[in-house]
């Protein structure tokens, strides 16, 4: 499990990504199927443009996290930065406990130069917390890729500010959660897919009428699915689509938890459940459970992510076709909103070869391997590429045709205190069940994020 095992702890027109793979919790099942992808037949001849004539030699160590996206890509990948350095000697620290192996090291101060931060033990905010990774805003604003396009430009989601103003590390995955149905049940039963928050409610209405199963289902067990899925999105939407919201609730604002938009959010739920859309089994699954119930045709709708088609890969009827929606909490007229579920990567302060890690970086984002990390990680990339022509899984190519539409609003992603975290899961299932009011929720939640402040003001 990763960091969405925890907490739990996310493509084609012109743009794109691929996704799929997690273990029903982030992007770390090692037990997915390993990618069938041959690779690429060669690597990128253009050198690195930002690398001019500068020779990259010395020892240069990569560490990533292996998990449900494999390691195929990054095989790759640094066999062609070999071949195009051959003087620079290159080391992957890699694997499935990479992260609890490498500790001692970032702590002690001895870190590889380059780290993919993904998997059980990591945590982009938290390492720049402990100023282990390096601050690069002044270099990446200008940073070019292998093919000389800014790399800035080719990203689907921009890098986070975990520090205001400041770039430490790059989004390379962008998973993303959403609301999924089975278009061929759609299609049997005669029913539009929702495009908004009120043609959710019409349709729900409609299924429910029919008593043959319920509206929407859940994993209780894990509330970050319904928090990511249903309600981050529409606190979104409700700020009339201005992002900067997700970055108040990050920088953990005082009153942003009892703010409109979040309290509009919130009784979109409450209306779910005072209608009997929830299923009332909910609160007890985990999440391969209620996807299970979900691919039984027991439920239309569930919140999940991308990975859900490969994660229930063994489980999935015949002639089941994987729908998916952004979000539904969106007024008629508006716009879908993107929550991305993402992981980076980012070079050690404490780099023994910069050059090499930023030289890698820059070989890393190109449209060549976005297409690349689609087909051999099955999982999406965050590097903007068209995934036509590709062997992208269908649900990827699915969500690209949202996620390069002008009608789509991709927000940062919420990256908040664990602690906080365990407090607004408890919340949630709360407000589905009925036991508390939005207000309820929102005082929970100010009182938690206080005594964080607080810590952190010590």
């Amino acid at each position: 499990m990763t960091k969405r095992s925890k907490f739990l702890k996310a493509w084609s027109l012109v743009l794109l990504i691929g996704m799929l793979s997690l273990a029903g919790c982030g992007s770390n099942n090692a037990n997915n199927p390993e990618p069938t992808t041959k690779p690429t037949d060669s690597p990128q001849t253009t050198d690195n443009a930002n690398e001019g004539a500068v020779k990259l030699t010395g020892d240069f160590e990569i560490q990533y996290f292996v998990g449900g996206y494999g390691d195929a890509w990054w095989k790759q990948v640094i066999s062609e930065f070999q071949q195009l350095h051959p003087e620079l000697k290159i080391k992957e620290s890699a694997g499935a406990k990479i992260n609890e192996q490498m500790k001692p090291r970032w702590i002690q101060g001895s870190p590889p130069d380059f780290v993919y931060i993904d998997g059980a033990g990591s945590n982009t905010r938290q390492m720049v917390t402990d100023d282990q990774l390096m601050d690069i805003t002044d270099w990446l604003k200008e940073a070019e890729n292998a093919d000389g396009k800014k790399i800035l430009d080719l990203l689907i989601a921009q890098p986070e500010e975990y520090q205001s103003g400041k770039f430490h590390a790059v989004p390379l995955v962008f998973g993303s959660w959403g609301t999924f149905y089975d278009k061929a049940l759609f299609k049997e039963k005669g029913w539009e897919a929702p495009t908004d928050f009120e043609s959710f409610l019409a349709l729900g209405d409609k299924i429910k009428a029919e008593d043959e199963m319920s509206v929407y289902i859940h994993t209780g067990v894990y509330p970050y699915y319904i928090n990511g899925a249903l309600l981050d999105p529409a606190i979104v939407a409700m700020n009339n689509y201005d992002t900067s919201i997700i970055k108040r609730i990050n920088s953990l604002e005082e009153g942003v938890w009892k703010s409109e938009p979040v309290v509009k959010a919130l009784n979109q739920i409450v209306e779910m459940s005072e209608k009997g859309f929830i299923d009332k089994g909910s609160p007890a699954l985990n999440h391969t459970d209620s996807q299970s119930q979900w691919l039984q045709h027991k439920a239309a709708f569930i919140p999940t992510g991308i990975w859900v088609e490969s994660e229930m890969a063994n489980d999935i009827p015949d002639g089941f076709e994987f729908g998916f929606l952004p979000s539904i909490g969106q007024d008629n007229g508006g716009k879908f909103v993107a929550n991305p579920y993402i992981s980076t990567v980012a070079i050690a302060k404490k780099a023994k070869n910069p050059e090499a890690a930023k030289a890698f970086l820059q070989y890393i984002y190109t449209e060549k391997n976005g297409k690349a990390w689609a087909e051999l990680s099955k999982a999406p990339s965050n590097i903007k590429a068209d995934l036509e022509g590709t062997n992208a899984p269908a649900l990827t190519k699915e969500a690209a045709k949202y996620y390069n539409s002008p009608n789509t609003v991709v927000s940062p992603e919420v990256v908040i205190p664990e602690e906080l975290v365990t407090a607004r899961n408890n919340a949630t299932v709360a407000l589905t069940k009925g036991e508390i009011t939005p207000e309820q929720w929102g005082d929970r939640l100010e009182e938690a994020t206080a005594k964080i402040r607080a810590k952190e003001q010590k």
